[in-house]
Order: C-alpha cells, then structure tokens, then sequence
C-alpha cells in the first residue's frame, strides 16, 4: 500500500514536468554547475586578495608559485563551466555549438587578463572606504569585514563576464554576494573607481545604471528603473539612473528612471527621485512635523 502511494505521488510530481522549459533541466548536461562557479569565484578572492582566506599561506617567496597553481585551476574550471553556459545558450538557440569551445577558452583568457585591472579598481574603492568612514581601522578592516567591499569585489568579476555576454555565470555570481551581504547589484551596472558602499544592506544597483568616479551610497538606495509592466520589450534599453562623479546618496534613497544625477550632488535619505538633478545640489524632504505625546502614568 505504501509503495502504491509513493508511486501515486511519483506520477503527479513527473506529470508536472512535461512540456516544462527552463525549470528543471532533464537530459540536458551541459547547464554550468552553480558549486563550481561559486568555487571558482573563491578561487579569484584568493588572487585578488591573496593570504586573507588563509587556504593557502602566502609569503614574498611563494607568491608566484601561489598565484600560478591558482590560476592555473581557475582557467581549467572556469573554461568548462563557460562552454558549459554557451552550449546550454545554443541549444535554446539551436545553433550547432561548434565555437563554444574556442570562445570559453577566449573569454577565461580575457577575465584573467583584466585581474590585474580589477585589482588596481578595487585598491581605489579600499581607499574610498577608508577616508569615507570614521570607523575604519584599517585596510585589513575593510578587506576582512565590510559587506560593501565584498559586494564590489563580486561585482567587478561578474561584470568582466556580463561584458563578454557570458550566459548565466555572471548573475549566479552577483547573486552570492546579494545572499551574503544583502546588496543587490546586477552585473550589467558599470561602476567607476572609488566607490564606496556604507553598511550597505537592502541597496539595489539595476542592470543599466552607471555610476562615475568617487560616489558613496549608504544603506536601503535604489537605482531601479520604472514602467517595468512593459518587461522584457525593455530588455536591452537604458532604464535605470546614471550617477556622475562626487555624488552622496544617503540611507533609503530611490532614484527611478534613466535619469542623470549630477555631479556632486548630496541626495538626502528617503527621497523619491524620477527626475534628472542638477550638478552641485543638496536635494531632501521636507522637515517632518513630529508629533510627541506625553505618556500616561502608570497608576
């Protein structure tokens, strides 16, 4: 009777799976492992930021030893988990296939080219952090504990991917950091140098938002984008805010829309912005009228 019920259960669960597409994944293999990827971007930490995971010990010695063996596991993996991504495109696609191979190989040799250029980015955005905030002891400090600095790390790796069109891998990466730090940032966004993250939790960075040189957002901002009923006809238009260099967004901020905000300008927590600001300016609400009432005396 038992096993009458299990299979009862069985044939309404696999009924459900016929004619399904894009939610599960039956005699297809070459879907990119999500636990490789994430494997993989640990692997970049460690060569971003060698010694701070402590998996391997780094002296001035080894170093070069140290990077190389990494490097070399990256390339591998990260060249099959591609082709992985690319073959599963091609075959919602139907195309044949024949170039993923070449084209994994081409764009694993492009991320590890650009990890050089992504280091020196991420130096200026450590900097960022340290003269933006009082509390900041020390580059290790922010290196180890800041959610805003792990957020970007992430982001200016996915970003490299999101450039080459890479399928998938990007957005599974950037989604590893919005799970651990609570900061949203799709891997479309581009984000200039110096920026910095305060606290950071519940920001939301759109996949079509720039943001320039030395800008600072704290926690709870939005730059998202409106009239998003009209789905995927957007795809591919620019829909959310562009930032220009030296602006401050401060805490609970939304900025909507493919507006501009000027640069140097100071927007105060809570706004509501969906129209362009001019450079140079402070924009807040309104003093709130606060109301006090005196509490009764317990008898």
């Amino acid at each position: 009777m038992e096993n009458d019920g299990i299979k009862k259960f069985v044939k309404a669960i696999v009924d459900t799976y016929e004619d399904d597409s894009g939610i599960n994944f039956i005699d297809t293999t070459n879907l990119p492992l999500r636990d490789r990827i994430l494997e993989i971007l640990d692997l970049l930490t460690e060569v971003v930021f060698p010694g701070y995971t402590g998996v391997k010990e780094v002296t001035s010695s080894n170093i070069g030893f140290v990077v190389g063996d990494i490097l070399c596991k990256i390339q591998s993996q990260l060249n099959e988990q591609i082709e992985r991504a690319l073959l599963h495109q091609c075959r919602l696609k139907q195309c044949d296939g024949a170039s993923c191979h070449i084209m994994a190989q081409d764009i694993t040799e492009y991320l590890l080219n650009r990890l050089a250029d992504i280091r020196n980015l991420l130096k200026t955005d450590i900097q960022a952090a340290f003269d933006g905030d009082p509390a900041a002891s020390s580059f290790e400090e922010i290196v180890l504990s800041y959610p805003g600095l792990r957020a970007i790390t992430t982001h200016r790796i996915a970003h490299e991917l999101y450039l080459k069109k890479v399928p998938l891998i990007p957005r599974i990466i950037s989604e590893r950091a919005h799970h651990e730090t609570g900061i949203d940032i799709h891997p479309g966004a581009r984000i200039g140098e110096r920026f910095f993250i305060d606290h950071g939790t519940g920001i939301v960075i759109g996949e079509t938002a720039v943001i320039g040189n030395n800008v600072k957002i704290y926690q709870g901002v939005t730059l998202g984008a409106l009239a998003l009923a009209k789905g995927q006809s957007l795809r591919g238009v620019k829909r959310h805010p562009t930032i220009e260099d030296d602006v401050t967004i401060y805490a609970a901020a939304t900025i909507l829309g493919d507006i501009t905000i000027g640069k140097g300008a100071i927007i105060g927590g809570n706004v509501w912005i969906k129209d362009s600001v001019p450079p140079g300016v402070i924009v807040s609400m309104s003093k709130a009228e606060l109301v006090y009432i005196q509490k009764k005396s317990k008898k």
